[in-house]
C-alpha cells in the first residue's frame, strides 16, 4: 500500500476567541446565537464542540423568563446525546438562571417507548419547564397530540440534519411542518452539518425563509482554539482485505476512534465480531477485560505498553455494552489515560464527547457527508496536548478482476469530493469585491478585489452567499456528473459555467438568471480560491492556479472560470495508487459516457474550433485524453441533433405538401 497523502493540511492560529468567554459565561459563538433570541425560529449551523447545546440553554431560559414561553422541549437524536442537555450551573458564569432538567423529565434515560409518551403528555399538562427526550419519543408523542398542543412552547431539535423535506418519507419533517403550521411554536433548530446524506433538501424553501440563520463556520471555531494546531484529511487505498491492511494506518500511540464498515458494504467480510478479532491482533495480545466496564487491556505488540479498548461493536451482551458506554461517557471524556482507543460501527459519532480523540480511522466509503463531517468531529475537540487532529479514510482499491470496478471507482471519487468539500469547509473564509480599475486593491485582511466579478444585488443572494456556501457546494460535489468533472474527465468551463448552474437552478428555482449568475461566481471564485496556494514574495501576494502562480492583485473572473476548482482530487487520487490501479480509473471515467443537454454541447463549440485550430484536425472519439474525447463525443451530439433536427424539418414538409 502506498504511503498516504493527505488531500486536506490546516494550520490553525489559535487564537482562543472561540473558547474565551463574556462576563454571562458565553463562547463567541453562543454570543452571536443569543444576539438573534428573539427571533420566533432561529436555525444555528455551528461545528462540533462550539457549544451548541449551551447557547440553547442561554436562548430557552431568555425565552422562559423574558419572552412569556411556558416550556421548553429539546430533541435529540438517540439517548447518550441527551446527556449534552443536562443541568447545568450557569449563574456561577454570569447568567441570570440556571439550566434545570429534573430526573422524570430527562427521557433519554432506560425506559419504554409507552411509558416516555405518557411522562411527555404530562409533562406539557404539568408546572415544570424543561424536558429532553428523542426525536423518537418527540414523534410518538406527536401521533397522539394535536398542533395546538404546542402552543406556548420552544421545540429545540438538535442534529436538525434529521429533519427532511420529504414529509411523506420523513417523520420529523411532516411533524415540524404541521406544528409550525398549527400552533404558535418558537423553534431552536442546531446541526453541524446542513447536508443529508441522501440528497433530500432538510426544509423545503418556504419552510426555511421563516428561520433565522446563525452561521458560526469551522474555520473560526478552529482557529480560535488553545490547544489544536493542525488538521490532516487522508486516504489509503487497499487491495484485498482491509483487515490486513488495517495495522498499517492504526498509530497506536494516538487516541483513536476505529469506525468499521457496515455490514452490508464492498469493504465489509460480513463478520462484525471477527473484524473486531483482527483489529485487536493487530494492536497486540489481550491481557484482560475489566468486569464492570468492558474495557479490554491490551499489551502493546511492539512496545509492552498497555493500552485500553473499548468495543461498541459487539452487542450480544447489552449489559457489557451499556457498562462501556457508561464508562465512555462518564470517565473517558473527562480523564485522558481512561481509554486509548475505541472500536465502533454505528456508535460514536454524531454528538459523542471524546475531547481527547486525536485519529479518527473510518474503514470504507460514506455515502452521507453529513457522516463524514459527524466522524471528524470527534477529533477536532480542544483539547490540552493535542496538536494536531487526524482523518484518515481507508479505502478499497479497484480491481480489474472483479465485477465491482464501477462502484469501486465511484466509491473513490466520492471519498475524494467529500474530502475536497471539507477542505472547503476547514478553510479560512474570504469576501470577494468588483476590482472596478487598475490599482484598485484590497488592504483588508481576507478579502480579495477580481476584475469582472458580480457582487450580490439582492438580499435573496447576500443570504445564499453568507449562509448555504457550503451547502450548495455539498450539492455540487454531490452530482454524479460533477464528481467525474472534479476528475478531470469535463473541461474547466463547462465545470464551472454549465454544471454548477445547472444545479443552482435546480437548488433554487427562486433565483433569476442574473441571481444564478451572481451565485454561481460566488461559488467559484470562493473554490478556487480556497483551493489555491498562496505565497507572498516582498509586498506581492501570488495564488496557485492550474499549476501556476498568478498575482492576487491580477485576478480576473475570466481567468478564475478557467481553473476545475475540484480538479485535484484526480491529481492527489493519481500520486496515492498504482499505475495499473490508475489505469483502471482512468478507463472507467473515460467509459462513463456523460450525456449532453444542449447548453452543454453549445457552450463548448468555441473550445472545440480552438482546439481543431491548434491541432489542425478534428477531436478523437478514441482518444485517451479526456478533453479530446469530450470534445469528440460533443460534436457527435451536435451532429445527431442536427440530423434529428432536419429529419423532422422533412417530416413536417412532407405533412404539409400532401
Amino acid at each position: 500500500m502506498n504511503k498516504p497523502i493527505n488531500i486536506v493540511d490546516v494550520t490553525y492560529a489559535r487564537t482562543k476567541a472561540s473558547v474565551n468567554t463574556d462576563e454571562l459565561g458565553m463562547r463567541e459563538m453562543q454570543q452571536r446565537v443569543f444576539a438573534k433570541r428573539d427571533a420566533q425560529h432561529l436555525l444555528v449551523k455551528a461545528p462540533p464542540a462550539s457549544g451548541k447545546s449551551r447557547a440553547l440553554m442561554f436562548v430557552a431560559l431568555d425565552k422562559l423568563y423574558n419572552q412569556g414561553r411556558k416550556k421548553v422541549i429539546v430533541a435529540v437524536p438517540e439517548r447518550s446525546i441527551g446527556a449534552s442537555f443536562s443541568s447545568t450551573k450557569l449563574t456561577s458564569h454570569g447568567f441570570f438562571a440556571d439550566w434545570e432538567i429534573k430526573v422524570e423529565h430527562n427521557l433519554c434515560d432506560a425506559g419504554s417507548s409507552q411509558g416516555k409518551v405518557g411522562a411527555f403528555i404530562d409533562f406539557l399538562k404539568g408546572p415544570d419547564a424543561t424536558l429532553v427526550c428523542t426525536h423518537a419519543t418527540l414523534r410518538f408523542a406527536f401521533e397522539k397530540l394535536a398542533p395546538e398542543a404546542f402552543n406556548g412552547t420552544v421545540l429545540a431539535i438538535d442534529e436538525f440534519h434529521h429533519v427532511s423535506a420529504d414529509t411523506e418519507a420523513n417523520r420529523l419533517g411532516a411533524l415540524l411542518r404541521e406544528v409550525m403550521n398549527g400552533s404558535d411554536v418558537h423553534i431552536v433548530a442546531m446541526t453541524g452539518s446542513y447536508f443529508r446524506g441522501d440528497s433530500v433538501p432538510v426544509l423545503s424553501a418556504e419552510d426555511e425563509a421563516q428561520f433565522t440563520p446563525v452561521t458560526f463556520n469551522y474555520y473560526d471555531q478552529l482557529n480560535g482554539y488553545e490547544h489544536l494546531h493542525s488538521l490532516g484529511i487522508g486516504h489509503h487505498f487497499y487491495q484485498g482485505r482491509y483487515t490486513d491492511a488495517i495495522g498499517e494506518v492504526l498509530h497506536l500511540d494516538k487516541k483513536t476512534i476505529v469506525h468499521i464498515p457496515n455490514v452490508n458494504s464492498g469493504e465489509s467480510t460480513k463478520d462484525k465480531i471477527e473484524e473486531v478479532g483482527f483489529i485487536i491482533d493487530a494492536i497486540g495480545h489481550v491481557e484482560d477485560t475489566d468486569p464492570d466496564t468492558g474495557i479490554i487491556i491490551i499489551r502493546h505488540k511492539d512496545t509492552g505498553e498497555i493500552l485500553r479498548v473499548a468495543d461498541l461493536v459487539d452487542d450480544t451482551d447489552q449489559k457489557k455494552r451499556a457498562d462501556t458506554l457508561h464508562y465512555l461517557s462518564h470517565v473517558a471524556s473527562k480523564e485522558r489515560d481512561a481509554v486509548d482507543i475505541i472500536i465502533a460501527l454505528a456508535m460514536a459519532k454524531e454528538g459523542f464527547d471524546w475531547p481527547f480523540a486525536e485519529h479518527a480511522l473510518t474503514v470504507g466509503y460514506r455515502a452521507s457527508l453529513t457522516e463524514v463531517i459527524q466522524i471528524i468531529g470527534r477529533v477536532t475537540r480542544d483539547s490540552p496536548g493535542k496538536e494536531h487532529a487526524q482523518f484518515t479514510n481507508l479505502i478499497a482499491e479497484p480491481d480489474a478482476t472483479q465485477g465491482e470496478v464501477k462502484v469501486s471507482v465511484n466509491n473513490m471519487l466520492k471519498a475524494i469530493t467529500a474530502s475536497l468539500l471539507m477542505e472547503q469547509v476547514l478553510a479560512q473564509n474570504f469576501t470577494f469585491k468588483t476590482k472596478k480599475f487598475d490599482g484598485d486593491d484590497s488592504k483588508i485582511p481576507g478579502q480579495l478585489k477580481i476584475k469582472g466579478f458580480k457582487e450580490p444585488s439582492t438580499e435573496r443572494v447576500r443570504q445564499i452567499v453568507e449562509t448555504d456556501l457550503n451547502d450548495l457546494k455539498a450539492t455540487i460535489l454531490q452530482d454524479d456528473t460533477f464528481a467525474r468533472a472534479a476528475a478531470g474527465s469535463i473541461d474547466a468551463e463547462t465545470a464551472n459555467k454549465v454544471l454548477i448552474p445547472k444545479i443552482i437552478r435546480e437548488k433554487y428555482p427562486d433565483l433569476s438568471d442574473s441571481q444564478v449568475e451572481e451565485v454561481r461566481q460566488q461559488v467559484v471564485v470562493d473554490s478556487v480560491v480556497k483551493n489555491g496556494e498562496v505565497r507572498e514574495v516582498g509586498d506581492k501576494r501570488f495564488i496557485k492556479m492550474a499549476e501556476k502562480f498568478v498575482n492576487i492583485d491580477e485576478l480576473t473572473i475570466n481567468l478564475i472560470d478557467s481553473v476545475n476548482p475540484f480538479q485535484r482530487a484526480f491529481e492527489v487520487m493519481s500520486k496515492s495508487v498504482t499505475p495499473s490501479v490508475l489505469r483502471i480509473i482512468q478507463d472507467q471515467i473515460t467509459a462513463t459516457r456523460v450525456d449532453f443537454t444542449e447548453e452543454e454541447a453549445l457552450a463548448l463549440v468555441p473550445r472545440i474550433k480552438n482546439w481543431i485550430k491548434v491541432n489542425g484536425r478534428r477531436p478523437d472519439p478514441r482518444a485517451e485524453e479526456p478533453t479530446e474525447k469530450r470534445y469528440a463525443d460533443a460534436l457527435l451530439w451536435l451532429q445527431r441533433a442536427k440530423q434529428k433536427l432536419e429529419a423532422q424539418k422533412r417530416a413536417t414538409e412532407m405533412v404539409t405538401d400532401e
